[in-house]
């Protein structure tokens, strides 16, 4: 599928992962909701970018709260008849230790890294039944494969949006809806850049947007990247949980 033409629904639009596809889409010819809890921060970067061709309609929303996307999605609709791509791409982490353990930080991934895509496909879904036709591309990670140490709840979210795609994909094949799952590997943005460990094959934002926008184009099943990352990951999700944890421990 191309993205003339067509309209793109971005959430976590106002930084990382989701600022880098919308700057790169601002230059295409097409309809863009960018969706965002800091919505001006949107507007700073579009100020910013020349030979802008798309339309752009920008809505606040915070995705962990239900009334919200749905008053979101009723805006963009308003705005543009129906939503032809939708990248779920808003996404928190926090790094828990047993001296910092806390519900709060729990409470507030799942919402966000889980929840938030589930609202939205809520929204979303029915007219694209009724049309028989759609892309929703949520973002997931390659950490969906183990339980890392400091990173349970961010591992444990996208696990479960991982496990819940697989099986939607199923369900919505009949009605010609594509579900495409993006699996990053560790990309230079301001969550990772609070990280304090060693992040292999880290890439810049920019590179993950081409990644996601080629992807998309292609409709891929599964979006991964970068590949020492993905081959990594799957070693790694291979490994007994004895020598797992062995390695884990060792701070391999």
């Amino acid at each position: 599928m191309k993205f003339e033409n067509k309209t793109i629904l971005i959430t976590g639009a106002s930084t990382g992962i989701g600022k880098a596809i919308s700057r790169k889409l601002l230059q295409r010819s097409c309809n863009l909701v960018l969706i965002a809890r800091r919505d001006f921060l949107i507007m700073d970067y579009i100020n910013e970018t020349e030979n802008i061709t798309a339309k752009v309609k920008i809505v606040k929303c915070d995705v962990s709260k239900k009334n919200e996307v749905e008053n979101a999605y009723n805006e963009a609709i308003s705005e543009f008849d129906n939503i032809d791509i939708a990248v779920l791409n808003s996404g928190v982490g926090f790094h828990v230790t047993p001296s910092t353990f806390n519900s709060k930080y729990a409470e507030e991934t799942i919402n966000i890294n889980f929840l938030g895509v589930v609202y939205w496909i809520e929204q979303i879904l029915p007219e694209m039944m009724k049309r028989k036709g759609g892309i929703i591309a949520p973002v997931s990670s390659l950490a969906d494969n183990r339980g890392y140490s400091g990173s349970g709840f961010y591992c444990a979210s996208k696990a479960a949006l991982s496990i819940f795609l697989e099986g939607l994909s199923i369900d919505l094949k009949k009605f010609g809806i594509k579900i495409i799952t993006i699996k990053p590997g560790f990309v230079k943005t301001p969550m990772t850049d609070k990280n304090k460990f060693k992040m292999p094959f880290i890439i810049p934002v920019e590179k993950s947007a081409d990644y996601i926008i080629t992807g998309i184009e292609k409709e891929k099943s599964i979006i991964q990247f970068p590949l020492p990352t993905v081959i990594g990951a799957k070693i790694i999700g291979l490994l007994p949980n004895w020598l797992y944890k062995l390695l884990a421990k060792s701070g391999f």
